[in-house]
């Protein structure tokens, strides 16, 4: 009786940057993917930025109402990339690959990693073109506060890459971006992206608990100077909400790979 050699245990769960590197090429080449999330934050940005002289004029905080809204853009655009990004893998589903990797040795948690990693390259190249337009346009602020608050939106922007994996693995790939645009507008308003939030109030609350709170607060933070309450609760926020998505992702991913 023959018996099945045991799989092999790859070091860190089978992680590649040759894997990587194909990844990121494969989402390079997707041109509706490149314009929709280079293209649409830098617009909205020269939108709600730049249509009055009092914005690029009025001091605020660490500079103007401008530097302001350029940062609330730059987090849209990486969550917006992030999220896309991810959302990729439905189209692998469809196609069958995601369940010939159960055949590898790769572990989910290495397959999530990448998928982030990939997802999160096109957050900072968002992030970046937001940021010179921003530059090109009035907006304001110290040389460290663009570089702390770019850094933050692009590496909190890794929550909505787990976003995006998950809504991939738990919708079929005809409708997942029907249905994650509409909800990542609605996040983004519930979260206090477009239209800061008041203090006090049923909302500001509520906002609290949505995903995009915690992203966008930190983000802000080096700007802004909020409380070490607010800034602890908007913490808190991104790190649970990561690891929910994470892990939701992970489950399915697990799920979807076992129908082989």
């Amino acid at each position: 009786m023959t018996t099945l050699a045991p799989r092999k245990v790859l070091p860190l769960g089978g992680f590649s940057p040759t894997f990587l590197g194909l990844e990121i090429k494969r989402l390079i080449r997707n041109r509706r993917t490149v314009v929709f999330t280079l293209v649409m934050p830098p617009v909205f940005f020269v939108i709600f930025g730049t249509q009055s002289d009092f914005r690029v004029n009025y001091a605020f905080a660490h500079g103007n109402v401008t530097a302001f809204i350029a940062i609330s853009m730059a987090v849209y655009g990486a969550m917006l990339a992030a999220t896309s990004g991810g959302a990729m893998v439905s189209v692998e589903r469809a196609q069958g690959w995601s369940r010939q990797l159960r055949l590898t040795p790769l572990h989910p948690v290495a397959y999530i990693v990448t998928k982030m990693l990939v997802a999160m390259t096109m957050g900072l190249a968002s992030v970046i073109v937001v940021f010179i337009v921003a530059a090109a346009f009035g907006a304001d602020m110290p040389i460290w506060v663009w570089v702390a608050t770019g850094v933050i939106a692009w590496l909190g922007s890794s929550v909505f890459a787990a976003l995006g994996l998950f809504m991939g693995y738990l919708l079929p790939s005809e409708n997942v971006m029907q249905v994650l645009g509409p909800v990542l507008a609605v996040l983004a308003f519930a979260g206090g992206l477009f239209v800061p939030l008041a203090d006090g109030g049923w909302f500001t609350a509520v906002a609290k608990f949505t995903p995009l709170y915690g992203l966008a607060t930190v983000s802000r933070a080096p700007f802004t100077d909020p409380s070490l309450g607010t800034l602890a609760v908007a913490v808190l926020n991104l790190v649970l909400w990561a690891g929910v998505f994470v892990v939701g992702a992970a489950i399915l991913f697990r799920r979807d790979t076992k129908r082989v």
